[in-house]
């Protein structure tokens, strides 16, 4: 076996153990089963332990509370007044109860592809199956009782504004009849941020303090998390530049806190930062203000199996006569790429694209996505139908732009290896059993030549990091969800769905549910394309003389046809045309070198092989 096929196969081997490793350890992600005798989760005493120092203790979660201290769900009513949330991206409310902002769907997604299906709903409130909120509130310090500050039990005023939209803010009031008059002044944008500004005034004669406060809150684990490992699910937080990515069983394994009352981590954040929780595609986020210092918890209550994340301001002091204040934003909604981007460039907030999960390729996976993104919004500008799936195909082009130095190289190499084939036969037969003079033969022959024998594995190994990376792309980011290409193939972000089994859709009867068996064996037309342009791309060269490597070239095409089966059409999308324009490429590399491939040759060579062998067994 000579130094060419040798390489090829190494390389082409290394692929395919890569593939079929990340097929195996990443599979499909299964939803977690539900235990049906599980009991129903309720809120939790949250509040922190008091401090001798003067200072706030820690702020109240929960909706309710009962004669031992401990918080209730049952304290939250259904018939609680509500205030309406509108605007082109949520719809909405907040209970009036607390002050929570715990109803919220996104006006814009989708829960499925299927027509009048649900719009996702991202908050939801307490004596819900999955409640998940935002709450807001000052934690008592000096001269003050838990009693003299709104909790989540104090149902507020509306002093201003009907309905919270983006031209019309709203204002909370609640006055605790002991000389302290609570604001709450609540403005919204057309996309998912909500300002919270919290003022207290001062009628009174004391001067106590308290601390402003932001929570956000989540009973259980989200039944729709994915649990898969290279997607973070659950608590994030950015404290000074410093990102955390926080699972749910890792905060259930935390310590009890004395000072926060609760199995609980805390982070002082000197600057900028923000902390909450993350799902696959949507998040709900506290941001304070840039510059300001924050103490930034997450904690967890293991009786009542309720996660929490806080933004704790300083405390303030209010002498009489006179008003503080202080301000919290709240990202609730979906992770698009261009929302984030803003949220960070225009108004501040950091490193907020980093909520995103782009992994351990980052510096792949956000220069790629930026650049399909740009091709997306330009390819739909344009009037271009299917935009995300053409933008893939450009995307392709225009990496194989940028490696063409390399290829063009690569191919070069490969043609005057042809054309030494000769002379390296000569040398295999002067050599014979001498492997040490074969080796030094052959060395000086390249270099005589000026030929790297390694060169041909270059562009596949550059193809593995990219591919991956593509993967983590498509998989993550928002803007593949449910996009469209052409005819069948509504959602790039999901495995074709045609399928051999109902012959495309042709017979009366449906395919095999994804993720299945059957799946797995009746691929679309899609991994068929695949399998066909790998197999076209062999026959750019005639098969190689020694069996075993005919064979491992004869089922590779088909092999990966299968195990990409499964894989997201978006990725498949890619292969299909990097396998295109590879061929493209070499074709007229070979050609510009004197070497004119006989794929039709090669092809029907293939198949005389074929009958050759079935005619012998």
């Amino acid at each position: 076996m000579d130094d060419q096929n040798r390489n090829l196969i190494l390389a082409t081997a290394l692929s395919f153990i890569v593939i079929l490793v990340w097929f195996v350890v990443f599979p499909p992600p299964e939803p977690d089963p539900v235990d049906p005798n599980a009991p129903e989760a309720t809120a939790q005493d949250t509040t922190g332990q008091g401090a001798d120092d003067g200072t706030a203790t820690g702020p109240t979660a929960a909706p309710g509370t009962d004669a031992t201290g401990q918080q209730t769900a049952d304290a939250v009513t259904d018939d609680a007044p509500r205030l309406p949330v509108e605007t082109p991206s949520l719809d909405g409310s907040i209970s009036l109860k607390g002050g929570r902002l715990d109803q919220l769907s996104l006006r814009n997604y989708r829960e499925t592809l299927e027509p009048g299906s649900d719009t996702v709903q991202l908050l939801a409130p307490v004596g819900s199956q999955t409640a998940y909120y935002g709450l807001f509130g000052w934690a008592p310090g000096a001269g003050l009782t838990a009693e003299q500050v709104p909790d989540a039990n104090t149902v507020w005023q509306i002093e201003q504004g009907e309905t919270l939209t983006p031209d019309s803010p709203v204002t909370l009031r609640w006055d605790n009849g002991q000389g302290l008059v609570f604001r709450r002044e609540i403005s919204v944008d057309e996309k998912f941020m909500f300002s919270v500004r919290q003022s207290v005034e001062n009628t009174g004669g004391g001067t106590p303090s308290l601390a402003p406060y932001g929570i956000v809150a989540r009973h259980g684990v989200p039944e729709e998390m994915k649990n898969f490992f290279i997607l973070h699910e659950g608590l994030i937080a950015m404290a000074d530049g410093e990102l955390s990515e926080i699972d749910y069983d890792d905060v259930a394994d935390y310590e009890f806190n004395p000072r926060e009352g609760a199995p609980a981590e805390v982070i002082q954040v000197q600057e900028n930062g923000w902390i909450g929780f993350t799902d696959h595609y949507w998040m709900t986020t506290l941001v304070p203000e840039a510059g300001t210092p924050f103490k930034a918890v997450t904690k967890y209550d293991p009786k009542r199996d309720i996660y929490q994340t806080e933004a704790v301001q300083p405390t303030l002091t209010v002498e009489p006569g006179k008003t503080v204040a202080a301000k919290t934003r709240l990202f609730a909604g979906a992770k698009e790429w261009d929302t984030i981007r803003n949220y960070e460039n225009q108004h501040g907030v950091a490193r907020f694209l980093d909520s995103i999960d782009w992994g351990w390729f980052f510096f792949l996976t956000k220069p790629i996505f930026a650049v399909l993104h740009w091709l997306n919004v330009t390819l739909h500008e344009a009037g271009i139908g299917g935009s995300m799936g053409w933008a893939i195909i450009a995307l392709t082009f225009l990496i194989k732009a940028l490696l063409l130095p390399l290829a063009f190289k690569s191919y070069v190499s490969m043609a005057k290896m042809k054309e030494l084939q000769p002379q390296m036969e000569k040398i295999k037969e002067a050599a014979g059993d001498d492997k040490q003079k074969l080796q030094k033969d052959m060395m000086e022959l390249y270099k005589k030549e000026k030929v790297n024998p390694a060169s041909g594995c270059l562009p596949i190994l550059l193809q593995i990091p990219i591919f991956f990376s593509l993967y983590k792309v498509i998989f993550v980011t928002l803007e593949l969800r449910h996009a469209p290409w052409v005819g069948w193939i509504r959602d790039l972000s999901a495995p074709d769905p045609s399928s051999i089994f109902n012959l495309f859709g042709l017979l009366p009867w449906a395919a095999p549910e994804p993720g299945s068996i059957l799946a797995l064996i009746f691929i679309g037309i899609l991994p068929i394309l695949l399998g066909v342009s790998m197999w076209l791309q062999q026959k750019l060269n005639p098969a190689p003389t020694d069996p075993t490597q005919q064979m491992i070239f004869a089922w590779m095409p088909w092999v990966f046809m299968f195990m990409l089966g499964s894989f997201a059409s978006g990725l498949v999308l890619y292969w299909i045309a990097n396998n295109t324009i590879t061929f493209a490429q070499q074709y007229i590399i070979m050609r510009s070198q004197g070497y004119k491939p006989d794929v039709l040759g090669n092809i029907k060579s293939s198949f005389r092989r074929g009958a050759d062998g079935d005619e012998k067994k």
